[in-house]
């Protein structure tokens, strides 16, 4: 039986320090889960043209933040790549016509690490990161995660990471003058689970044009598009469930979701 695709938030860097419920909400996803052959996961924060995959034998752990407490840059998240793996990934990419490629150095950037260290901490499950192009859109995540829908057959753990509102600006203004959190923050992100229930995926993937403030959700698409991705894994007709729903840092929507493909 397959394994269901995952998106999960990985929230502000900070989020590594104080996990709260929503690091509790990972933590037992990982322990729940089958274990898996490998992971492959999805940042926001690994952008490129086309699409890369990560091979690296030993992945360093990247601290693409800066101005946050010492402690978090003592962190590290010890992962391990597979070349094999990896190539698999590619293959399944190149087989939809994308110009994928293997990039044998990349690291782990807080997207994935900061998660993954939560849900795996012994880091002893080889891990394929996969790159994401925001400019995209979210049909071409979609169907990126199309491409990649046999491997959750094959054993990989396919997991998005991002957060299902993403305002930064509007953070700064909350945490200035200790604003409550925006109303659009919750309506969104229950919009986007109103649309998963009645399965509404061209709703979604329009989002832009019929989501409640969806350009003040995210101004920017990067910290959404892995959710498309695994939602494009994991078929037409999955079952969603919303394992997590919450709000950190006024405006970071940290809802979690677990995509169940439906069985043949």
């Amino acid at each position: 039986m397959a394994l269901p695709t995952l998106f999960v938030p990985h929230g502000a860097p900070t989020f590594a320090l104080k996990p709260g419920a929503a690091g509790a909400s990972l933590v037992k996803l990982g322990q729940t889960l089958k274990r898996p052959r490998a992971i492959l996961v999805i940042s926001p924060h690994w952008e490129t043209r086309d699409p890369c995959v990560g091979s690296a034998p030993d992945f360093e752990t990247i601290y693409d933040f800066a101005g946050f407490p010492r402690e978090l840059y003592t962190l590290t998240y010890p992962a391990h790549g597979d070349a094999i793996l990896a190539e698999r990934v590619a293959t399944c990419l190149q087989a939809a016509g994308y110009p994928a490629r293997i990039d044998p150095q990349r690291g782990l950037d807080h997207g994935a690490w900061v998660p993954l260290r939560m849900m795996y901490p012994t880091a002893d499950i080889p891990v394929i990161p996969l790159s994401i192009k925001p400019d995209a859109g979210a049909a071409y995540h979609y169907a990126l995660g199309q491409a990649l829908a046999q491997l959750a057959a094959e054993g990989f753990l396919i997991i998005g990471t991002g957060s299902m509102t993403h305002n930064l600006r509007d953070y700064m203004i909350c945490a200035q003058t200790n604003a409550p959190t925006p109303s659009y923050v919750r309506k969104f992100a229950d919009w986007v689970d109103t649309q998963l229930v009645n399965q509404d995926r061209q709703s979604l993937l329009d989002y832009r044009q019929t989501g409640p403030e969806a350009t003040r959700a995210h101004p920017s698409e990067d910290h959404l598009m892995p959710f498309f991705v695994a939602l494009g894994a994991a078929g037409t007709a999955a079952k969603a469930e919303r394992f997590f729903a919450g709000v950190d840092d006024y405006v970071i929507a940290m809802d979690g979701y677990r995509f169940e493909q439906a069985v043949q």
